[in-house]
């Protein structure tokens, strides 16, 4: 049986706003945009070339035996890249304030790329959820 991560929620105070940054700053695409119960609001977008989608909530309940995240604690969520200079340069041309380049090195973090697998910059979103962009073999994307 496969088991595919489909939708990450992110816990965020204001959909508009934070619709406006995953869409124009970070280049997500947006898939729905709906009300789809009497107060629920979902907006619903995917990374360029994902199959993992994140989820923007608004009046959902927690599933039962989940609790909420409050706003800004979902940290650490990774997506990976092909040219992570490239991809720095168009967040920072859109206005999103990504780090520099890093690398793990053999004292800790260290500016610049490493090599392959070892190449990372990190954002984040309005609220303060805090994303990891890491750069990947471009051979990988091709399966």
């Amino acid at each position: 049986m496969n088991w595919t991560l489909e939708v990450v929620p992110v816990p965020v105070t204001d959909m508009d706003r934070s619709k406006e940054f995953y869409a124009d700053k970070v280049g997500f695409g947006v898939d729905l945009d709906d009300e789809v119960a009497p107060g629920v609001r979902i907006i619903q977008m995917t990374p360029p070339g994902s199959r993992c989608s994140i989820a923007l909530l608004q009046g959902m309940p927690p599933a039962p035996g989940t609790k909420p995240m409050a706003p800004g604690t979902l940290q650490g969520l990774q997506i990976c890249v092909t040219d992570i200079e490239a991809a720095r340069g168009e967040l920072v041309e859109r206005g999103v304030d990504a780090s520099p380049v890093r690398h793990l090195g053999e004292t800790g973090w260290a500016e610049g790329k490493g090599g392959t697998w070892n190449s990372f910059m990190t954002f984040e979103d309005p609220d303060g959820n805090g994303w990891v962009v890491q750069e990947a073999p471009s051979e990988l994307s091709e399966r």
